[in-house]
């Protein structure tokens, strides 16, 4: 993103938060981990400060520790709504609008509301709150994030249907990840802490596998760290931020080599979350006339694999490939130029005519640096 790019971004985001409520997401690998618990702390913290704070909707699964933090917090009172023969409760929230508190607990976000609501989903509510100006604090499980639903189910086996959009995690101020290690939940639920001890043994045979709750961990830890790279994007100026990897990946005809730079490059922009491209620079020897039609068809489908890994391709003709290097890394903002190992031939002719040295002479004063990829 350039400057000016970003100087957009930024107003823009400026201005869809004006006059909207400050929103703020506990986000947790599982169950049980302790979102609703540290909400709660923080209501009570909020209110020992003087500020007007009301329990909108809390879900405290008749966990003792839970339901004994629920005892002094102000709440609105819930709605009762006769379904298919039953009294069931949902959040009230034409009374939070009303009643127009400072900040309100909005648990279960990506909770489905009784059929005959306002909103289909709770994650609409909480929008409409913050749209009157209200501030809320809210949470949610990974698995319930709408982008990552075939990982959760490539993970737990289980296709989880109630899902909140990303966009809704982007609209937050804060996200915050509650987090334990696999043992320490596993000793929770043992100790009857999550669920009923009647329940422990099939919980352990299904979700609560050390593998399952491992790799939950780590996407919940993945999404905070998106969310918060993606806030210092928009809200902290270009010039205060720490240098943001970009990365060229520079490929010939060559198709094993190209294939390799490739996705090598892939996977160091993808752990960095930084932008990619791929260059790739015809010289006359190129031209073609000049290279049979397999060359052909291997840089074809070399070029379009880049673009389906998340690449920006760059086409360019120059007989000189330092300089074209040189000249793409300085325009799109590279910070590291990624080759392949040169072939010996290739090499000798490169060191021949100085090419070499003179590109890693230019990228060392623009402190761009070079990767050579075997």
């Amino acid at each position: 993103m350039t400057d000016k790019e970003q100087s957009v971004q930024r107003y823009l985001h400026l201005a869809s938060k004006a006059g909207r409520g400050k929103f703020k997401i506990y986000i947790g690998m599982s169950a049980g981990v302790g979102k609703t618990y540290r909400m709660l702390q923080e209501a009570h913290s909020m209110l020992r400060n003087g500020i007007n704070i009301q329990i909108g909707y809390v879900e405290t699964h008749n966990r003792a520790e839970t339901q004994a933090l629920v005892d002094g917090l102000p709440a609105i009172p819930r709605k009762q709504v006769f379904y298919k023969g039953k009294l069931l409760e949902e959040m009230d929230l034409t009374t939070v609008l009303l009643l127009n508190p400072e900040w309100v607990v909005v648990d279960e976000l990506a909770h489905t509301n009784i059929p005959g609501s306002k909103n289909e989903k709770r994650w609409q509510d909480v929008i409409d709150i913050l749209n009157a100006g209200i501030n809320v604090i809210s949470a949610v499980n990974i698995q319930h994030i709408e982008s990552i639903n075939v990982e959760v189910k490539a993970i737990t086996g289980i296709e989880v249907k109630e899902r909140v959009p990303d966009s809704v995690l982007q609209m937050a101020d804060e996200v915050v990840n509650i987090d334990l290690t696999a043992d320490e939940l596993i000793t929770r639920l043992k100790e009857g802490k999550i669920y009923d001890k009647s329940k422990v043994e099939t919980a352990m045979k299904n979700f609560f596998q050390a593998e399952k709750i491992l790799q939950l961990r780590e996407l919940a830890l993945k999404e905070v760290a998106t969310q918060v790279e993606r806030k210092v994007e928009i809200e902290v100026p270009r010039s205060q931020q720490m240098r943001h990897e970009s990365f060229l990946a520079c490929i010939s005809t060559n198709d094993e080599v190209a294939r390799k730079v490739i996705r090598k490059t892939a996977r160091l922009a993808s752990y960095y979350h930084a932008d990619w491209y791929v260059l790739y620079v015809q010289t006359p020897r190129e031209s073609v006339e000049k290279i049979n039609l397999a060359a052909q068809r291997h840089l074809i489908n070399n070029l379009k694999l880049a673009t389906e890994l998340g690449a920006e391709v760059l086409q360019i003709h120059d007989p000189n490939v330092s300089q074209a290097i040189i000249d793409a890394a300085i325009e799109k903002e590279v910070t590291t130029v990624c080759i392949g190992k040169p072939h010996i031939s290739l090499f000798r002719i490169i060191l021949r005519t100085n090419l070499f040295n003179q590109l890693l002479k230019t990228l060392s004063s623009k402190d761009i640096d070079l990767i050579i990829l075997s």
